[in-house]
């Protein structure tokens, strides 16, 4: 992209930026000529590290629900972890979102199983009554992307679920996920990984949820690698799929990107993943690189290192009109291949 071009497209938006980049995706004048009268939108893909300043512009596109994916470091300190997030979700309600994600394991990072138990609350305790406070002040929709809970039967098992909760602008929990699939992993150069040490598998999914950004269909990090759970989602009404997630330094730069686009595309969603990133302690690092993906599954935003976040538009009309140009829900024969993905009861 020359200079030239970014200059306009940014004079274009209103936006100044600090910090940032906007693509105009290649593919947009085939698209165009494969499907007459279908527009890939346009849309800014900004970081907010330092911050961005946002000007008022006359367009459609300014009317297009905003959203915020937040980056953040998690560490063992509770506290100081709340205070990060917290200060991007108020920076989230300034530019204009009217919906924030946070990674997994937003609440902490521990060192060890016991201090992971040791840490752990149940959705009734301090630190989710600080984050429905901070919806209420900010008129924000909160995607929690997974909170250590202590769940109804903590005194039998004395494990945890990975929960992903969604608050909406009254602070209210609307909707809640426990994570199917946990993450026990051996790979080389990343460290072990036993999440069912301390975790318990949720034992069902979650029907899509409405919120001003669209319906979101609730996963979690290692969720991703499960396309029947996303289609599965899609059947059921979801229009942006959600994977907050806390990827290694050896998977995420092979995997990551690879799997948030693949999933955009075969559901044809817009996909919304924040991220964990850098290094939590001595024991631990993860790869950072939050972004969303549109149902084309061009990267339409995209963190750079370090705590920040980024912001994309959710244009539904956009995401309809490709399904209708290319409907391939409609082509499926699972009377030769079954159901990979069958729709929620």
């Amino acid at each position: 992209m020359t200079c030239e071009l970014q200059k306009h497209l940014t004079e274009e938006r209103g936006f100044n930026l600090m910090l940032g980049f906007i693509i105009r995706p290649p593919h947009q004048l085939l698209s165009l000529l494969l499907c007459p009268g279908l527009r890939i939108p346009r849309l800014s893909v900004l970081c907010a590290q330092p911050r961005l300043r946002a000007m008022a512009v006359s367009s459609s596109s300014w009317e297009l629900p905003l959203v915020a994916v937040c980056q953040v470091t998690s560490t063992p300190d509770k506290e100081q972890n709340f205070i990060t997030c917290a200060e991007l979700i108020r920076e989230a309600a300034r530019l204009g979102a009217c919906l924030a994600f946070l990674p997994e394991a937003f609440d902490f990072i521990a060192r060890n199983p016991e201090e992971t138990l040791h840490l752990s609350e149940p959705l009734g305790g301090n630190l989710l009554g600080e984050y429905t406070q901070l919806a209420r002040e900010c008129g924000l929709w909160l995607s929690l992307g997974g909170f250590h809970e202590r769940g109804q039967d903590w005194e039998q098992t004395q494990k945890i679920y990975n929960c992903h909760v969604i608050l909406n602008n009254k602070g209210s929990v609307v909707a809640t996920y426990r994570k199917t699939h946990l993450c026990d992993v051996e790979i080389p150069g990343q460290g072990p990984m036993h999440e069912s040490n301390s975790t318990i598998p949720g034992p069902s999914l979650e029907s899509p949820i409405s919120t001003p950004a669209g319906k979101i269909g609730l996963a979690i990090c290692y969720d991703m690698r499960f396309p029947e759970l996303s289609l599965a989602l899609v059947q059921a009404g979801a229009e942006i799929l959600t994977y907050p997630s806390a990827f290694g330094s050896v998977t995420g730069p092979a995997h990551w990107e690879v799997l948030l686009r693949a999933r955009a595309i075969e559901s044809q969603c817009y996909v919304v993943a924040a991220a964990q990133c850098g290094r939590h302690h001595e024991k631990r690092a993860s790869y950072g690189h939050s972004m969303v993906v549109d149902p084309w599954g061009t990267v339409v935003a995209r963190c750079s290192e370090g705590p920040g976040l980024c912001l994309a538009r959710i244009d539904l009309n956009y995401l309809r009109r490709l399904r209708q140009h290319l409907p391939v829900f409609q082509h499926r024969r699972p009377e030769l291949y079954g159901h990979l993905g069958h729709p929620l009861s």
